[in-house]
């Protein structure tokens, strides 16, 4: 098995690999060696869940091979399941994978090294047995709970051996408790804007060395732009406590001309902890959608022996706001030309080809609608200049397990997303998906408000929409979210002005599908930017509107230029790709070729 990989299942060009030097599914690298265990796995549905009780991870006949990565909905298709009678799953599925990787190489105990196995990201409950025995998570965990980020086992010595059997099982439910974003679930049918579930060994795995005693794979990135200082969020991972020195290095972008460096000595105990660090970068430039400025740095640390472990990433410097009713990007007025964009299971080729053509249509902004993607859209989003709107994935059920659910899947997103000048708002929720109480339910607005005092204190970097779309929380006249964001949907041009002007006048009833505020009364006297963040969706049922692509074109360019004429502060059109009924994309989903105008969505300022 080759120590590299060109494709891991999703592609990535040749020029890519170049640039970047950072071929795998995160934003912070290493220069150790690393094998990817992607490919051919046994493969086995199992439909009674009598696995863990029979100790399939010590021995089984698996029936069926399956691809990873792939999603468990697509193995069943392969292995023929509906064959034999077994349809897609409906409630909960259970699958097991398993292969056999030979190590390239024993390490030295006097290396201060080990191995280390990642999943991009797989669940939405795994759990994995390296021949036979049960490891934990660098967390702790005996089963990782959740599917849209990555997670880490180091691999002790006594437990490898020159071949290895890895047992993988996945569980998942249609459980609506537990973040699902626009899958199906027991309250959400598959159909409309619901769609089929996709879940399991949905990115790459590896194993590579790493040290000891480490800086973690993730890097949290808050600038101030008026004094040139930037906060680096670092995590470190150390067995062997004692004195530690992390060394930083900024450099340009594309050569070894160091900006800045910085030492901060430190004591550190065994077991992890996040340490903030502030440097100076004197003379750097900001990061814009105009102007992409990035930088590249190297993070050491190094033990009192001279041992060093290293970390790379790229950053960039920018300030992102909401002053009275506009919005500044590095303290200059910007208007917000946004797209929703659903990826869906497109691979990453394919999410290159969308990105690159949401910028021809003239977008500046792209909101990632309530979904867990390839973290490589967020290093993309960096290089070509292209703001970006997170949203946490929702539960689609409010309850306190629901809640604890969705802050759990918050902070894991939080710390892997952290790094990029690109990401300027999160949403906590949207619709009231998983916070469908959030009128009459004190608990459900407090969470809300906790979440968005939390983002505020520990994450100042973004901006934070609390429930987007409607149905905003008010404390004590306050708005517990950074836009007044209203999603508005109607095909008649009358409606659409109308619909406008009460928006601007402040009207908080009758203007979107359920009131724009609740909790404590609220008066909009423009202290707050106004974002349509959803609108149009021009030819699916749903929304009405033409069906041609001429005739969606001069209809999107008639609301435009009426949203334009109103003190908003940005908006979104509903959507740059098709994906399952919604048939409404502006953007070919397969080849990335516009249907529409380029520049389409671009405002004339």
């Amino acid at each position: 098995m080759e120590l590299t990989h060109p494709n891991y299942g999703f592609a990535k060009s040749k020029e890519e690999y170049q640039e970047d030097d950072n071929p795998l599914p995160r934003a912070v690298s290493r220069s150790n060696s690393y094998q990817l265990l992607d490919g051919e796995w046994r493969f086995e549905i199992d439909a009674d869940d009598r696995g863990l009780r029979d100790g399939w991870h010590l021995g089984h006949h698996y029936q069926h091979t399956a691809t990873w990565p792939g999603s468990i909905e697509k193995h069943m298709e392969d292995a023929r399941f509906h064959e034999s009678g077994v349809k897609s799953w409906h409630d909960r599925i259970v699958a097991w994978y398993e292969r056999e990787f030979s190590l390239p190489e024993i390490l030295d105990p006097e290396s201060h090294k080990m191995w280390q196995l990642t999943f991009g990201a797989c669940g939405y409950e795994t759990r994995v047995w390296i021949n036979g025995k049960l490891i934990r998570t660098v967390e702790g965990e005996e089963a990782h709970i959740g599917e849209y980020t990555s997670f880490s086992y180091e691999l002790l010595q006594e437990i490898l051996r020159p071949v290895n059997r890895i047992t993988v099982r996945v569980a998942d439910t249609m459980d609506a408790n537990i973040p699902r974003g626009k899958q199906e679930s027991f309250v959400y049918k598959r159909g409309g804007i619901w769609y089929q579930t996709y879940t399991g060994a949905v990115r790459s795995i590896w194993i590579e060395q790493v040290e000891r005693n480490r800086l973690r794979s993730r890097v949290g990135v808050v600038s101030v732009v008026e004094d040139q200082l930037v906060r680096f969020n670092l995590s470190t991972r150390i067995h062997d406590p004692g004195p530690y020195t992390i060394r930083l290095n900024v450099y340009e972008r594309k050569n070894d001309n160091v900006l800045a460096t910085a030492d901060f000595p430190l004591l550190l105990e065994e077991g992890q902890k996040q340490q903030r660090v502030v440097m100076e970068v004197p003379g750097a430039k900001l990061w814009s959608p105009e102007s992409p400025v990035l930088y590249r740095l190297i993070a050491q640390l190094i033990d009192a022996n001279g041992i060093s472990s290293e970390i790379e990433t790229r950053f960039g410097l920018r300030k992102f706001e909401a002053r009275g009713s506009r919005v500044y990007l590095n303290n200059e007025p910007v208007y917000l030309d946004g797209i929703l964009y659903q990826p869906g299971n497109a691979s990453y080729e394919e999410i290159s080809r969308h990105m690159h053509a949401m910028k021809e249509l003239g977008c500046n902004l792209v909101r990632i609608h309530i979904a867990g993607v390839d973290p490589r859209i967020y290093n993309l989003a960096d290089k070509i200049g292209m703001l970006l709107w997170v949203e946490v994935p929702s539960p689609h059920h409010s309850s306190h397990i629901s809640r604890a659910n969705h802050r759990d899947e918050l902070f894991r997103m939080l710390a892997l997303i952290e790094t990029h000048p690109s990401v300027v708002i999160w949403s906590l929720y949207n619709e009231d998906w998983g916070a469908q109480d959030i009128a009459t339910n004190v608990e459900t607005r407090q969470y809300v408000i906790d979440m968005y005092h939390y983002m505020h204190i520990n994450h100042p970097q973004f901006l934070v929409v609390d429930n987007d779309g409607w149905q905003h929380v008010s404390c004590e006249g306050r708005l517990k979210s950074d836009l007044l964001t209203a999603h508005l949907y109607t095909p008649e041009i009358g409606r659409w002005r109308e619909l406008l002007q009460k928006l601007v006048d402040g009207e908080l009833n009758g203007v979107a599908a359920y009131p724009l505020v609740v909790g404590d009364p609220f008066f909009y006297r423009k202290q707050v930017p106004i974002v349509v963040s959803e609108w149009g969706g021009f030819g699916f049922v749903n929304y009405g509107g033409p069906q041609d692509a001429n005739e969606q074109a001069k209809q999107i360019r008639l609301f435009k230029e009426e949203l334009r004429k109103h003190p908003i502060a940005g908006d979104v059109y509903t959507q740059a790709t098709n994906i399952e009924e919604e048939r409404n994309g502006l953007i070919d989903d397969h080849t990335g070729e516009l249907r529409v105008p380029a520049g389409l969505l671009k405002s004339s300022m």
